[in-house]
């Protein structure tokens, strides 16, 4: 068994934004992670300024921007033939005028780097959150799965971040209210060589 003062279910970026934030104030944090690593195909690799200000009012721009990445200043759209410019982050008032586009691995991955410097923030990797722990219709923390078997975390404060199919959402009851989407997406990989430029492009029309 396992106290601590906040468990955090699901090791995304919601997740371990919260976890570090809540201990860079000096709260015990455990977030739980039912991977081994990030690595995962077609995850939200895009940066966007307002989120990089974040970063850089938290002290972590420079460093993030060591990784690999690619900066989209524009953006454009092809309809029936004819190129337009649909969005230019030039004349965004945040320090970085562009998107980043950057593996998600690599991202949560320096998330890690930058919470474990706290030493009241804990990340379980190959643990699932299973149900919440209620004690007389309080939430008291979670039953989770690890390798070894079962784990009882006990904690004040529990966040379900665990994504579109969260088990501690269903586990509490709460409703989905599911609005839908207006587009449908379909997740490719295309040949890129080293010389071509990042591009960001949408094509409507034949």
């Amino acid at each position: 068994m396992l106290e601590t003062q906040c468990v955090i279910s699901g090791g995304g970026p919601a997740g371990l934004m919260t976890g570090y934030l809540l201990a860079r104030q000096g709260i015990d944090v455990i977030v739980l992670e039912k991977h081994a690593d990030f690595l995962r195909d077609f995850r939200g690799d895009t940066i966007h300024p307002s989120t990089l200000e974040i970063f850089h009012e938290l002290g972590l721009l420079d460093e993030l921007l060591t990784r690999p990445h690619q900066k989209i200043r524009q953006a454009s759209v092809t309809i029936s033939g004819n190129n337009y410019k649909i969005a230019d982050f030039g004349q965004l008032p945040t320090l970085c005028k562009y998107v980043a586009m950057m593996p998600q691995w690599d991202f949560l991955d320096y998330l890690v780097k930058a919470a474990c410097e706290f030493p009241n923030f804990k990340l379980l990797r190959l643990t699932k959150a299973v149900n919440l722990i209620d004690q007389d219709g309080q939430i008291a923390g979670v039953n989770a799965s690890d390798k070894d078997g079962h784990l009882v975390i006990h904690a004040d404060l529990t966040i379900a971040a665990d994504g579109r199919d969260s088990a501690l959402r269903d586990a509490s009851g709460l409703t989905l209210d599911d609005i839908g989407a207006p587009i449908d997406v379909f997740w490719m990989r295309l040949p890129k060589t080293p010389s071509q430029a990042p591009v960001s492009l949408g094509q409507v029309g034949s």
